[in-house]
C-alpha cells in the first residue's frame, strides 16, 4: 500500500499574508507534541526553508512542478509520509499564481488547502474572498499552456507524470485570519462566512510573531537571534487553533522517478566538492546537495568569509546569497581570493550562481553606493538597483544538456565576454538570463536545481 500521513497545504490570497508565519508555527507546534514533522515548499525559495527547517527540526525541500517534474515531487513527499507524522507545504504567492501554480501542485496529490488570509483591514469582505478562492478550487484551471501569456509548450510541459485534470479542484480544509484586531473583529470576519468553509482560527496582531526581511524576502534564519522564541511564540498562538490537531491523512503513490545513482556507478565517485556556505553565500536547495552525494560526491563546506583557503577539492560551486552585505569582508580576504583564483587557473570546474556570479566579478556595489574589489575571474562589475531586475523560471541548453531553475535578483551586471548560452524564461515576455563560461568556470544569474537533469549537472562537476 503507498504510504500516508496526515498533510495540509498553506496557502493565501497573495504573498506576505503570513503563509511561512503560520507554517513556521505550525512545524513547531507540533514538533514540541512530540511529532515527526516534514516541511516543504512550493516553487523556489531558499529563504523560507531556512525558517521552516529550523521550525521543524528536518531539512526543507522545494516541490516545484516545472523544476522538478510531478514524479520528482510524488517521490519526495512518498519518502517523507513513510517517516513522519505530518506533512506540511507551504504554498507560494496566490494560490493560483504561476502556471503550474499552488493550487496545481496540491490538487495534484490531493492536498487539503488551508487558507490563510491577512485580514487586518478588512470585515465581511474577509468571506469574499474566502469563498472566492475556494469556488474557484472547484472550477478548475486551464491546463498549463493554455492561458494567454503562459509558457511555450516546450517549456511548460511536465517533466514526468501528469497534472490533474482541469475540473479535478481542490480539498479545502478551512480558513484562518491574520492580523485579527479582537473578538469584535473576528465575529465581523466570520459573519458572512458559510458553514460549508470552516473557519480553523484567527492569529492576533502582535509584532512579535512577525518575522523579518529585506529586499529579497525573509531574513536568513542565522541572521535571526531571537527565531526560536519566535517560533515558540507562534505555536502558542496557534495552539488554542483547530490547526492543533491532526489534519486528515493523505496516500502519497511512489513516483516513477528514477533511482539514485547506486554508488558503484556514480559519475563523480571520489569526486572533492567544496560547497560555499555561510551569511555570503546560502542559496542552497537540498534537493541539489543531495543529488551530487547521490552521484557520488565528496561535500565540503567552507565560509568565503571567514576561511583563508579552500579546503583540497576537485570542483567548487558558489551558490547565491548576500556578497553584498558582505563587501568589505569578502575583498579583505585575500587569502581566499587568491586561493579561488588558483583553483581556476589549474582548469577544475567552477559553478557560481547569482550571488556566486557577484562574487567573480571585478567589482561591487551595494545599495548605497559602497563598492570593494571581488575575484576578477569575469571582467565587470554590478549594483545594487535597489529594484527588482528579474523573476522567474528559466531553462538553459548548455554543452552539458538542458538544466532548469529560476532567476531572482536586485543587481544589474555590466559583464565584459561573450555568454555560451542564453536562458529561455518559461513564460512570455520573460527575458532570458546569459550564462558565462571561462575554461571550466560556469556563471549566471541562474539558480539551477540540480535534479531537472542528474546527467548534464554530473559534467558541470566533473574534474
Amino acid at each position: 500500500m503507498p504510504p500516508s500521513c496526515p498533510a495540509l497545504f498553506i496557502a493565501a490570497p497573495a504573498s506576505g499574508q503570513g503563509k511561512t508565519t503560520i507554517t513556521a508555527g505550525l512545524a513547531r507546534l507540533h514538533r514540541r507534541a512530540g511529532r515527526r514533522v516534514r516541511v516543504f515548499k512550493t516553487g523556489p525559495d531558499f529563504l523560507d526553508p531556512m525558517i521552516l527547517a529550523r521550525a521543524a527540526g528536518a531539512p526543507v525541500y522545494n516541490l516545484d512542478l516545472w523544476m522538478g517534474g510531478a514524479d520528482h515531487c510524488r517521490d519526495l513527499l512518498a519518502r517523507a509520509a513513510q517517516d513522519c507524522d505530518l506533512i506540511l507545504v507551504e504554498g507560494v504567492m496566490g494560490l493560483y499564481d504561476g502556471n503550474p501554480s499552488g493550487a496545481d501542485l496540491a490538487a495534484a496529490f490531493g492536498l487539503p488547502v488551508l487558507l490563510v488570509i491577512e485580514a487586518a483591514a478588512m470585515a465581511q469582505t474577509f468571506a469574499a474572498i474566502a469563498l472566492g478562492l475556494a469556488t474557484l478550487a472547484t472550477t478548475g484551471q486551464p491546463a498549463p499552456g493554455d492561458v494567454a501569456g503562459s509558457a511555450p509548450p516546450a517549456l511548460v510541459a511536465d517533466r514526468g507524470g501528469s497534472l490533474p485534470a482541469a475540473d479535478a479542484g481542490l480539498r479545502i480544509a478551512g480558513v484562518l485570519a491574520n492580523q485579527v484586531a479582537g473578538p469584535g473583529h473576528r465575529a465581523m470576519l466570520t459573519e458572512r462566512l458559510p458553514a460549508t468553509l470552516p473557519f480553523l482560527g484567527a492569529l492576533g496582531r502582535d509584532a512579535q510573531l512577525g518575522l523579518p526581511h529585506r529586499y529579497l524576502g525573509l531574513w536568513q534564519a542565522a541572521e535571526i537571534a531571537d527565531l526560536e522564541r519566535r517560533l515558540d511564540q507562534i505555536a502558542d498562538a496557534l495552539a488554542s487553533t483547530a490547526l492543533a490537531t491532526l489534519p486528515a491523512p493523505v496516500s502519497f503513490s511512489v513516483g516513477a522517478a528514477e533511482p539514485a545513482p547506486s554508488t558503484t556507478a556514480s559519475p563523480l565517485a571520489g569526486c572533492r566538492i567544496a560547497v560555499a556556505r555561510d551569511l555570503a553565500f546560502a542559496f542552497l536547495y537540498q534537493a541539489n546537495l543531495d543529488l551530487l552525494a547521490d552521484l557520488g560526491a565528496r561535500l565540503l563546506f567552507f565560509s568565503p568569509l571567514a576561511d583563508q583557503r579552500l579546503p583540497d577539492c576537485d570542483a567548487l560551486y558558489l551558490p547565491g546569497g548576500y556578497p553584498e552585505l558582505h563587501l568589505n569582508a569578502l575583498a579583505a580576504n585575500t587569502g581566499m581570493r587568491a586561493a579561488i583564483r588558483d583553483h581556476q587557473a589549474a582548469g577544475h570546474p567552477l559553478l557560481a550562481e547569482c550571488g556566486g556570479l557577484l562574487y567573480l566579478l571585478d567589482q561591487l556595489s551595494d545599495r548605497d553606493g559602497n563598492q570593494a574589489a571581488m575575484l576578477g575571474l569575469l571582467p565587470g562589475q554590478a549594483r545594487l538597483t535597489g529594484r527588482l531586475a528579474n523573476l522567474g523560471l528559466q531553462a538553459v541548453t548548455l554543452p552539458e544538456g538542458t538544466l532548469r531553475g529560476h532567476t531572482f535578483h536586485h543587481s544589474a551586471a555590466e559583464i565584459a565576454a561573450r555568454p555560451i548560452a542564453t536562458a529561455v524564461a518559461a513564460r512570455h515576455h520573460g527575458r532570458g538570463e546569459p550564462v558565462y563560461r571561462q575554461g571550466r568556470l560556469t556563471a549566471s544569474y541562474l539558480h539551477l536545481y540540480f535534479p531537472s537533469n542528474p546527467a548534464a549537472t554530473a559534467r558541470l562537476f566533473l574534474p
